[in-house]
């Protein structure tokens, strides 16, 4: 039975983040929450946890699964090489919304999907999801609903979509209307805008100091 800490209270807080990091070491599913709406998480290195989030979803690989970090320095590990662009995206709106699609280390023995060699990165802007990422290191995560569902505001609304096959639920709170990340792919030699979202065009494109392309 899976168990909801409402991570206002400090106490249940230290327990349910402790509760999660243990369901992430072993292979279970947690919710939690982020800057843009609450999240479904699993080791992001346990291919078996990522089919588990996929069916929990009723999603297919097609779609791959993001991954969230907890720090700047923690994508140097899952890329092949961080770009210059990368650097200067990174230090104008990490933590935030901003995910960054790069080519991944072919070192890695992950699965997130049909990502064609790639992984999309974000850092939350959340509190308690960046002291959990802190605790267990890369997490693979999506919206905590069913595909083709509302993604929820609440964990009490997660809870109602995923139910029993999530091990932790951390309520952090209501995080208000959703907005999603703006998506930067960085493959090409042009950064290409693939979705905007809580980060303008513009902005991207000032930081850069250069004209960016849309989809």
């Amino acid at each position: 039975m899976p168990h909801t800490y409402d991570c206002a209270d400090a106490d249940a807080r230290r327990k349910g983040l402790a509760a999660a990091a243990r369901a992430v070491r072993g292979g279970r599913l947690v919710v939690l929450p982020t800057d843009t709406v609450y999240g479904l998480g699993c080791d992001a290195f346990s291919a078996a946890s990522v089919r588990a989030l996929l069916k929990a979803k009723n999603r297919g690989p097609d779609m791959p699964v993001p991954v969230l970090v907890g720090s700047w320095s923690t994508i140097d590990g899952l890329v092949l090489g961080v770009p210059r662009s990368a650097r200067q995206l990174i230090e104008a709106f990490w933590p935030g919304g901003l995910s960054l699609v790069l080519p991944h280390a072919p070192s890695l023995s992950w699965d997130l999907g049909s990502t064609k060699g790639t992984v999309m990165l974000r850092m939350p802007l959340h509190p308690v999801a960046l002291e959990l990422l802190r605790d267990v290191g890369p997490m693979a995560v999506s919206s905590a609903n069913i595909s083709g569902s509302p993604a929820p505001a609440t964990a009490a609304g997660a809870r109602q979509q995923l139910g029993d096959s999530v091990a932790v639920y951390l309520d952090g709170g209501d995080t208000g209307e959703p907005v999603a990340s703006t998506v930067v792919d960085l493959t090409g030699d042009d950064p290409l805008i693939l979705r905007e979202g809580a980060v303008t065009t513009e902005d991207v494109a000032e930081v850069l100091g250069r004209e960016v392309l849309t989809a």
